[in-house]
């Protein structure tokens, strides 16, 4: 008899048939977790748009915006010029708010960041290293909100108290240039001391909405993802970008090697081909210049992120897969279709308030 009772009560408790309180309770704690990271961002949705070289351009950040998230402009190797006309026609694209992501190695820096003034972007995001002397003033003092990436927790706290207004943490699961500690490791790490601070974004391998409840829920305001929305409708990447990012596994998308430890070089995670070896080759051709004297170290690493760039342009804009750079992050296994940015963030929101009600059940 009791076994009876108790074979009920496990049947009651796997019902799958959806209780609408319970879900709405799921939304509205949701909707609790991300309030801080999407009033800071103006938007509705706290997931930043990763900045991806020649893949973040203004179809895919207007379109991120639309959808009630926040897109950011890739500016990597662009020139004032071409920055200024790629603001102006995300502009035309959406009247929400987006931001503009800036390489603190980039030698124009500052003439970059005038042009963000001009066009009055609210939020820059500085990539690469650590804010140069005077970019934190040059941005902040202009009105708009820094966002830094902070891949330690002591770098996290240095970057508070130069007065950065948010933080990015980002795993090495992420696509592109990565760090050598994981996603989890990090928020673990810095979460628990910062993100009463200052809002924290956590980015690397976030492919599905339970994980991005899970990083709310330990301190994150929100959430930034690249690899997710390469294969959007909206993304101009080719065709055969994105065949290849559906057809891939989590194992295919690796680090790439460094070849001579007096050069150092940020890895970065891309899916294997052969313009993986054609990297190596590369390495082996500035450390030779470097031998010689025919280049100082700060030119031999701007040629490293020039390459990355031609090699990424490749792929993504010329759909050469097999020579040019598929930067991708380890999530990319669970990048299935093409579909729209809309249908991407509100298939993440469900699997993330689901999560939730089932943890308040």
């Amino acid at each position: 008899m009791g076994m009876g009772v108790n074979m009920a009560t496990a049947l009651e408790e796997q019902d799958p048939t959806p209780d609408p309180s319970r879900e709405r309770e799921g939304s509205e704690k949701l909707k609790a977790l991300m309030h801080r990271g999407a009033e800071f961002l103006g938007c509705e949705v706290a997931i930043l748009g990763g900045a991806m070289s020649w893949v973040s351009e203004r179809n895919l950040v207007a379109a991120i915006s639309n959808a009630g998230g926040f897109g950011v402009i890739a500016c990597g190797a662009m020139t004032p010029e071409l920055l200024d006309a790629e603001i102006a026609g995300t502009k035309a694209l959406t009247s929400r708010p987006f931001g503009v992501n800036l390489i603190t190695m980039h030698p124009q820096l500052f003439d970059l960041i005038e042009v963000c003034a001009k066009h009055e972007v609210g939020h820059i995001v500085l990539a690469g290293g650590l804010p140069p002397a005077g970019s934190l003033d040059a941005i902040k003092g202009r009105g708009a909100k820094l966002i830094c990436f902070a891949p330690a927790l002591s770098l996290a706290k240095k970057l508070i108290r130069s007065g950065v207004d948010a933080l990015v943490i980002e795993g090495m699961e992420a696509g592109g240039h990565i760090g050598p500690v994981s996603t989890s490791v990090l928020a673990q790490e810095i979460l628990p001391e910062v993100a009463e601070q200052v809002p924290v974004f956590v980015a690397g391998g976030i492919g599905r909405g339970e994980l991005i409840a899970g990083y709310l829920e330990m301190g994150a305001s929100g959430v930034q993802l690249g690899t997710r929305f390469v294969c959007a409708t909206e993304s101009i990447a080719h065709p055969n970008f994105k065949k290849a990012f559906i057809r891939a596994s989590a194992r295919d998308a690796v680090a790439s090697v460094q070849v001579d430890a007096r050069l150092p070089v940020i890895p970065v995670r891309a899916l294997k081909n052969a313009g993986t070896e054609l990297f190596t080759a590369k390495q082996r051709e500035v450390a030779q210049a470097l031998d010689e004297g025919k280049v100082a170290m700060a030119e031999a690493q701007l040629q490293i992120e020039h390459y990355w760039a031609g090699a990424l342009r490749r792929a993504v804009i010329d759909g050469d897969v097999e020579h040019g750079s598929l930067m991708a992050g380890q999530s990319v296994g669970m990048v299935r279709n093409e579909e729209p940015v809309a249908g991407i963030i509100t298939e993440l929101m469900d699997e993330a308030a689901q999560a939730l009600s089932r943890r308040a059940a």
